[in-house]
């Protein structure tokens, strides 16, 4: 007896369609992830430079300045608005410097936002905060660290001022 063997291919092709697409975008979308935290990365350590130099302070650069200034490093691969916070803090010594816990109750501390650049000779620490949206269902419980499916990239400096 012959059995008709038409569209078991297609059928085959279905079954599997759906893991498959599932891992390539998960593929494709942690290499997004840590290509976004390296941006990051690089605009943190621009913008601090500006702080260590003096450069902020001789230009009265406000904390909107800083943000948008930010913004335009990190627009190659991010959003900004909303999604991105900055904050800068200014202290006497090292010894005096806190570093907090960015995510409380699974959500960023909204509280992390100040902006005091200091002046000649004060340890400043820069972080910058990015909620990223985890689009791929299946990596969201491995790379969510915020509630509501997101990720929060961070990135950091700290240094000393330079005598300006």
């Amino acid at each position: 007896m012959m059995r008709d063997r038409r569209g078991a291919v297609a059928i085959e092709f279905a079954l599997l369609a759906i893991p498959l697409f599932l891992l390539l975008f998960g593929i494709l979308e942690t290499g997004l992830i840590f290509f976004g935290s390296s941006v990051l990365e690089r605009a943190t350590a621009d913008a601090a430079r500006l702080v260590r130099t003096g450069q902020v302070q001789a230009n009265n650069m406000t904390a909107t300045q800083y943000h948008d200034y930010i913004c335009g490093e990190v627009s190659v691969l991010l959003s900004c608005g909303a999604s991105l916070q900055v904050d800068v803090e200014a202290y006497s010594n090292f010894n005096s410097v806190v570093v907090s816990n960015p995510i409380v109750g699974g959500v960023l501390d909204p509280n992390l936002n100040k902006y005091n650049v200091g002046v000649s000779g004060n340890i400043v620490l820069v972080r910058t905060f990015y909620t990223w949206n985890i689009l791929t269902p299946i990596l969201r419980p491995f790379f969510g660290n915020l509630s509501g499916g997101q990720r929060l990239m961070t990135s950091t400096a700290a240094f000393r001022n330079e005598p300006f």
